[in-house]
């Protein structure tokens, strides 16, 4: 894009902002079974939008200068915690962060005398990789039931080592839906010194609403002994706008510790609670708009649906020849498999037919597997998508696996993408049919398949260079 030389009509500018959205999934309607998450409620969204826009342009850098955010802040952050067993809280733009902000405060808060180490599940989400990256912890995979797909608190143990300074569980852990045993894991921490965080990012906002809704739902919030911090995102079954998130810590001293502070230049007073510094009270303002339009009668009865919706998905797709739900899930996340039909293909087929399913590869000997997000709109569309589900099955019976060139995969594994550039990477990928510069929803059945083969190294790799094409 070139900058216009004069500025632009607004009716203009929104026509052909529709225009570049014409390829995007559809946010609304259950359709989209991850990335999005609806309430059917038009009206909730309106009002959610409108606060966003009311706070759009107020900065969070400085308190002092805006107390509104304080005021919200406190209130959002004080429902949450009100929620899931008490604590003090840092509003946050979504669960990358509110992880990344556990990890420094673990880190901070218990120096060891090597390198600081956490034991994480293998399904755990990749944001504690992302934030051991970042904050140089090192990360052990903590192997979990093959299964039940669950953590055990003797395998989590086993993993410790002296320089441990946290230790993970999930509530759910996304891939399966599966919460693990937090107050067997908390223990086995706290026996040992060791803070345990729990990753409530998917279940913090819907678990205590299926529990009432009469859903068995294990203890896994601040309540547990052992547990010291917890994340919960709100732009997810809190069904707030995206970029809002909380992380509540059990000790306030804790959470001082995810605190950053700076005095060290001659400019303005530096202090973050958060990783970023400026950024927009947007969010902040549609997730207190969206709690206060919903209510606890709202969560509820939206929990209530989501609960009969999960409940009917299960059943329908064990009712489906060849397909298999994994494991036994407590929350709205439904994983499922087959030994007689590609995923990957099954896939692409529900994406022709308007839906679309999300693809998992396989890793520890949790095989491919299709992922759905039931939200509160999925229960009246749970039929349909049944149907979908039904039909891509039997259209990917009928076209086999994903057909990849002989030798691609160990094309792939061998080449010295450092020695691509961004050009040549895209031809490679047009040369078997995936062009990346495209428009539309492309059909990506042999592009899972060719990064299911490779190890999860190697598949990294791979995902870095589609995305700088795509970029570039």
């Amino acid at each position: 894009m070139s900058l216009p030389e004069k500025g632009r009509d607004i009716e203009e500018l929104l026509a052909e902002i529709s225009r570049l959205k014409q390829d995007d999934l559809p946010v609304r309607g259950g359709k989209v079974t991850a990335y999005v998450y609806d309430t059917g409620r038009p009206e909730v969204h309106e009002a959610a939008a409108r606060a966003y826009f009311e706070m759009l342009e107020v900065n969070t850098l400085d308190p002092t200068a805006f107390p509104s955010v304080v005021e919200m802040e406190k209130q959002v952050v004080g429902a949450v915690a009100e929620l899931l067993g008490g604590g003090s809280g840092i509003f946050t733009s979504g669960g990358t962060e509110s992880i990344m902000l556990a990890v420094k405060a673990a880190r901070d808060a218990r120096p060891v005398g090597g390198r600081p180490r956490m034991a994480v599940p293998v399904t755990a989400h990749p944001a504690f990789h992302k934030a051991a990256h970042y904050l140089g912890v090192v990360v052990d995979a903590v192997p979990v039931d093959p299964v039940t797909f669950r953590a055990s608190a003797a395998a989590v143990e086993a993993a410790m080592t002296e320089d441990t300074v946290l230790v993970v569980a999930s509530a759910p852990s996304y891939p399966q839906g599966v919460v693990d045993p937090v107050a067997e894991i908390a223990a086995a921490a706290s026996a040992r010194g060791v803070l345990c965080h729990v990753d409530a990012c998917v279940g913090g906002w819907l678990l205590p609403w299926l529990r009432e809704a009469g859903a068995r739902v294990p203890p896994f919030d601040l309540s547990v002994p052992g547990v010291t911090s917890l994340s919960c995102d709100l732009h997810k079954f809190g069904y707030s706008p995206k970029g809002a998130s909380v992380v509540l810590f059990a000790d306030p001293a804790l959470r001082r510790k995810a605190y950053f502070a700076s005095a060290s230049w001659p400019g303005y007073t530096v202090i973050n609670a958060t990783v970023q510094s400026s950024k927009s009270a947007g969010p902040l303002g549609g997730a207190w708009a969206t709690f206060q339009a919903l209510g606890r009668d709202g969560y509820l009865e939206l929990g209530r649906a989501t609960l009969a919706a999960a409940r009917r998905l299960r059943e329908g797709i064990a009712g489906i020849p060849g397909l298999r739900v994994l494991g036994d899930p407590e929350s709205a996340l439904v994983a499922f498999g087959s030994d007689e039909v590609d995923v990957f293909v099954l896939s692409d087929e529900a994406r022709k037919r308007g839906w679309f399913l999300q693809p998992q590869l396989s890793y520890a000997g949790i095989p491919a597997n299709i992922h759905i997000t039931v939200t509160g709109v999925t229960l009246r569309g749970v039929e349909a998508m049944l149907e979908v589900i039904a039909e891509s099955a039997e259209a990917a019976r009928g076209r086999g696996p994903a057909a990849l060139p002989d030798g691609l995969v160990d094309l792939v594994a061998s080449l010295d993408l450092d020695a691509l550039d961004d050009a040549a990477f895209g031809e490679l990928a047009a040369a078997v049919g995936v062009d990346l510069g495209g428009s539309g929803q492309p059909e990506m059945a042999v592009v899972n398949a060719v990064l299911d083969a490779l190890p999860a190294d190697r598949r990294e790799a791979v995902l870095i260079r589609f995305l700088s094409v795509i970029y570039a």
